[in-house]
């Protein structure tokens, strides 16, 4: 596979300082304290006037204990139409920063620690409530933002624009495919999933000639290991609700993306990831600390 450019910013001194906290839909973290100022919002002037330096893709490597101790910053990929800077937020929140538009990625109120601007586009990706909050989402948007989710949760949200699974649009110059993201076996109970099929969308979105994919809530699916040419891959792990990290890692060497960022992870032991992907070089696993 043809090496991808990418870009550690260091142009900026922003420290997100996201609690250690766990969180599921069902069972919420404590909320951490209010300590961040609006660092993230300089984010896309910083990084079109600091210099970076390009480094090339490196290889897996097995994480010497089981949490990851890098905390999160913007990070910053070359494309084909200018830098795309991503910063991880809080569990399932994302942001992306590209041609001086902001998307982000289920904005949650329980990421009280960092004050994101106003998007351009919101992704949301299912009706739970660490993906879907009304009241995170008026934080954010603006009367020109455009919302793209399924509908489920459109029906809440009017003016959104609905996504089905395979389905693509173009909005503000991004490419969007709503990818299938579902439990195949795990459930509350028998008979039931946490996420069915067709309710939700993982996301994939073109910046230029790269392509980043947004998991969402899933296992392992068919879907996901037919992923093509995706540079930047968001990857769910956590018990009961999505799945452990040596299933992540059998959907991972499947597509190969070039870069993975570990998230939605809760209290996932992330060295079984890297451990499971002990030897595939052509894939670089970032673990960040996003709680």
């Amino acid at each position: 596979m043809r090496p991808v450019n990418l870009q550690k910013h260091h142009g900026f001194a922003v420290a997100l300082l996201l609690s250690a906290a766990a969180c599921t839909p069902e069972s919420p973290p404590p909320t951490p304290s209010d300590t961040a100022a609006s660092a993230a919002t300089a984010t896309a002037s910083a990084s079109a006037a600091a210099p970076s330096a390009s480094v090339t893709a490196a290889p897996t490597t097995s994480a010497a204990s089981t949490a990851p101790t890098e905390r999160p910053g913007p990070e910053v990929i070359a494309t084909s139409a200018g830098d795309l800077t991503i910063t991880p937020i809080y569990h399932g929140t994302v942001m992306l920063q590209h041609g001086g538009k902001t998307i982000i990625v289920d904005p949650w109120s329980k990421a009280t620690n960092v004050r994101l601007p106003k998007a351009d586009l919101l992704l949301i990706t299912d009706i739970h409530e660490d993906h879907f909050d009304k009241a995170a989402i008026e934080r954010v948007k603006k009367d020109s933002t455009v919302i793209v989710a399924p509908a489920v949760v459109a029906k809440e949200l009017p003016g959104a624009k609905v996504l089905k699974n395979g389905d693509r649009t173009t909005i503000e110059g991004f490419a969007i495919e709503a990818i299938p993201m579902y439990n195949k076996v795990r459930g509350p109970e028998t008979g039931k999933l946490y996420h069915d099929k067709g309710r939700g969308n993982g996301y994939v979105v073109t910046f230029g000639d790269k392509r980043v994919y947004l998991s969402g809530d899933t296992e392992c699916t068919d879907e996901m290991k037919a992923l093509k040419n995706i540079d930047v891959a968001f990857v769910c792990m956590n018990l009961p609700y999505t799945m452990p990290p040596a299933e992540a890692a059998e959907c991972i060497r499947a597509f190969k993306p070039k870069v993975v960022y570990p998230y939605h992870y809760k209290d996932s032991n992330l060295t079984d990831l890297t451990k499971a992907m002990e030897g595939e070089t052509a894939v670089e696993i970032r673990l960040r600390n996003w709680y």
